[in-house]
């Protein structure tokens, strides 16, 4: 059984029919969401952490594949204070034909997959965020054709945004930069590790104008994630050189776009002008969760492009 935890449970090809199958119109794929009957088929959709962009993507999602999403909150299930986390994926597994969940530790997520016998879907966690990476890879092909030989610049913390991101760019071929402040970076063998994932190559620096120039994609993300509200003085601080300005835009190749996964803040990670501008493609990659979310239950559920 397929489980998506992080981008690498996709092969390159399989990579590729997500997003074709993305692509697709929700009607050509079969509702593989209904029973032989046509019964609607649920998917359980679990929220430790709250949402905007996944919860109603992830819902469109299964109701455009005919089944039927139920929305849970953490408290609602409690996950090993309430019940052991084994349990809720057993018994989810007997109402429903997918888990996802949206969680603080990616450990959930993995226990989630071992004890369930239907498909699990990571919709974040603090190690990566893979339909994120899905939903970016998408709308960088919609702009360029391909991510082959194409450069990405990753301006900010290295968190599970930026992990993924470098994944999937370095499977299709991309070459990935990374410009973060020392001791928010990547280690090394993380360098390594991504490098050996495709054809593509990846560096770090942490002179993030080295980093952006020539750049096809500019990424970034918020400074503060959730959960890190009491880091936010020291961070503001540390991350001040790194904010997307137009100035750092203007370094980058003459068709360049800029890509922020949202919430974003701007006038820290990015500039209004930058974000709000004519290179921004935030909106469209926004919308993009929903087609890759659907891509992906399509894929796991045995749709073929």
């Amino acid at each position: 059984m397929k489980h998506l935890l992080n981008i690498t449970d996709l092969d390159t090809d399989e990579i590729h029919q997500v997003l074709e199958l993305a692509q697709r119109q929700p009607s050509s794929l079969g509702y593989p969401l209904r029973s032989s009957e046509g019964t609607p088929i649920g998917a359980a959709l679990i929220f430790e952490k709250p949402s905007n962009r996944t919860r109603h993507s992830m819902e469109i999602a299964v109701v455009q594949l005919g089944g039927h999403p139920i929305y849970t909150r953490g408290e609602e299930v409690g996950l090993d204070t309430r019940e052991p986390v084994e349990d809720v994926a057993r018994i989810m597994s007997g109402y429903h034909g997918l888990i996802a969940a949206r969680v603080f530790k990616h450990g959930i997520v993995e226990r989630l997959a071992r004890a369930s016998s239907v498909p699990v879907i990571n919709m974040l966690s603090d190690f990566s965020h893979p339909l994120q990476g899905l939903a970016d890879a998408l709308t960088m092909v919609q702009e360029f054709g391909s991510l082959g030989g194409k450069t990405v610049a990753y301006v900010g913390d290295y968190n599970n945004v930026a992990r993924s991101l470098g994944e999937i760019c370095v499977i299709l071929g991309a070459h990935y930069r990374l410009a973060c402040p020392e001791g928010y970076d990547a280690s090394s063998d993380e360098l390594q590790r991504i490098s050996s994932l495709g054809s593509g190559s990846i560096e770090q620096s942490s002179r993030p104008q080295e980093i952006v120039a020539g750049a096809h994609a500019v990424h970034t993300d918020t400074w503060v994630s959730m959960g890190q509200e009491a880091e936010k003085a020291q961070r503001l601080e540390i991350f001040g050189a790194f904010s997307v300005t137009t100035q750092m835009m203007a370094l980058t190749a003459s068709d360049s776009i800029f890509m922020h996964c949202l919430p974003a803040y701007r006038g820290y990670e990015v500039a209004s002008e930058v974000i709000d501008g004519s290179a921004s493609r935030v909106i469209q990659q926004g919308h993009n969760r929903l087609h890759a979310s659907r891509g992906v239950i399509a894929h796991m559920l045995g749709v073929k492009r």
